[in-house]
């Protein structure tokens, strides 16, 4: 979890794959209306937010079900959707935070190529988040890194 440009997918990629898990781009499970607001520079709020949320919820809790561990990518910027995606999920949930600052951010936003979400939506993304620090099953890892050291203290601290 974390803001835009911090990584989510790259490190979650390899996260699953360290771990041998299936790995969801929670990106993907946006409705078409969200991708839209986004590509033209608008902020998502709560009501658009919610259904993505419950897509991604429905994900976990399918394989969980299954008795499957997966790994889903997601911003997750507020306690309250972190939390509905531990009620959604219907099981154990554990969130990595990618935690960076707003130069690295902007700086790895701008070097991405054909991304929806343009750099001028960090600042939102910035002022949405709840740094989940103190909240069960969090692990914070510092993104100023390279890809796997960033995933060596990912898992590191998910095993804990």
């Amino acid at each position: 979890m974390g803001v835009s440009g911090s990584g989510k997918t790259s490190i979650a990629e390899a996260i699953a794959g360290r771990l041998a898990l299936h790995f969801i781009e929670g990106d993907a499970l946006h409705p078409v209306e969200n991708v839209e607001k986004m590509s033209h520079g608008i902020p998502l709020n709560d009501d658009d937010r919610m259904p993505w949320l419950d897509r991604i919820g429905a994900e976990i809790a399918a394989a969980l079900g299954r008795g499957e561990g997966i790994v889903v990518s997601c911003s997750a910027l507020k306690r309250s959707y972190r939390d509905r995606l531990r009620r959604e999920a219907g099981g154990p949930l554990a969130f990595v935070y990618l935690e960076g600052s707003k130069e690295l951010l902007t700086k790895r936003m701008g070097e991405r190529k054909g991304h929806f979400m343009p750099t001028s939506l960090l600042e939102s993304q910035l002022q949405t988040l709840e740094v989940p620090t103190g909240e069960p099953g969090v692990v914070t890892v510092d993104i100023d890194n390279s890809i796997d050291g960033i995933v060596d203290a990912a898992v590191h601290g998910l095993a804990l």
